[in-house]
């Protein structure tokens, strides 16, 4: 289960924090306009089904719920994604 252990620490210490950063950060500007655009909005919306999906996952990594293999995938996944958006970020 050395991929699962991976993929757990992945979302407990960068992706869960990253994503919930971004939520925090998303939620006082809707507070500051009062009225944020439907942009912002939905991305809002959007990032908290994300963290609801990833913490569901932690759950299940937790239970045993997931096979190596799967883990070895969403552990794949999600580090492709975070490059990106590194490579976004440094643009």
């Amino acid at each position: 289960m050395a991929k699962c252990e991976e993929l757990k620490e992945l979302l407990e210490i960068e992706v869960i924090p990253d994503i919930e950063e971004v939520i925090d950060a998303l939620f006082e500007q809707i507070a500051e306009a009062k009225k944020a655009d439907d942009a912002t909005k939905e991305e809002y919306a959007q990032l908290q089904e994300l963290r609801a999906a990833f913490l569901e996952l932690l759950h299940d990594l937790e239970a045993a719920d997931v096979s190596e293999e799967e883990c070895a995938e969403i552990f794949s996944e999600l580090e492709e994604m975070i490059e990106v958006s590194q490579e976004d970020e440094s643009v």
